[in-house]
């Protein structure tokens, strides 16, 4: 509910955070000084610590009390996903727009990795491609691993937000079971460029690697397009 000076209480509790230099995982103050320090009641206090906790800027820890979050990304999967999921079609295009930024992020990038990719990085990274085929995550920590010595945590959340959202809305695709191997294969091909420390080549493997990706997105929208009486191709 907004105050007089046009700040919600949600804000002025952020605001108040910042003043005092408080850090994530510091204690929060307790309830009462919140009503005293923001000249509000105890519901107001309440809701409002509950909406920020939502959000990941604070944490109720129960028998010990209310500390500064750290605010990750994670906390936008649900409605980033619900985004996707409702949009026309299914939610087919807004899942391309998706990938597409997530391309834009990691062709980005890449060309940096190949510049520095350590002997023991590129080994971690094989044995994720070795393990693609049977395990769905190793995809994940792929990616992960690879922007992991960036040194820029918000790439890392960004990125493993968009994977999170990608493969919750992934079953109105065509199953991926059926493209692992062109999968492991793309996969290959960035690390292979990224040993060469050839940055254009491994921004070129990224490139084809999504485009498999928005291959099988453009299949699902064009099937959801088809009348439910319309032959088989």
């Amino acid at each position: 509910m907004p105050t007089r000076d046009g700040a919600s209480l949600q804000e002025r509790i952020v605001a108040l955070i910042h003043e005092r230099g408080l850090a994530p995982g510091s204690p929060m103050p307790t309830e009462v000084q919140l009503m005293d320090l923001l000249g509000a009641s105890r519901n107001s206090v309440r809701e409002a610590v509950r909406a920020l906790r939502a959000l990941g800027i604070v944490e109720i820890r129960h028998g010990h009390g209310t500390f500064v979050g750290h605010a990750s990304l994670d906390v936008l999967t649900p409605s980033l996903a619900f985004q996707v999921r409702s949009g026309p079609g299914g939610g087919i295009q807004a899942l391309r727009d998706l990938v597409e930024v997530r391309e834009l992020l990691e062709t980005g990038l890449i060309g940096q990795v190949a510049k520095s990719a350590s002997v023991t990085r590129l080994a971690a990274l094989d044995a994720l491609v070795n393990g693609m085929d049977r395990d769905r995550e190793a995809d994940r920590a792929f990616h992960a691993l690879l922007y992991e010595s960036s040194g820029n945590e918000l790439v890392l959340q960004l990125i493993g937000l968009f994977w999170d959202v990608y493969h919750e809305v992934e079953p109105t695709l065509d199953p991926p079971e059926e493209r692992t191997a062109e999968i492991v294969a793309n996969h290959r091909r960035i690390v292979a460029a990224l040993r060469a420390r050839d940055a254009e080549a491994a921004r070129e493997a990224m490139r084809l690697h999504f485009r498999d990706v928005k291959a099988r997105i453009a299949r699902a929208k064009i099937g959801a397009e088809e009348p439910a009486d319309s032959p088989r191709r």
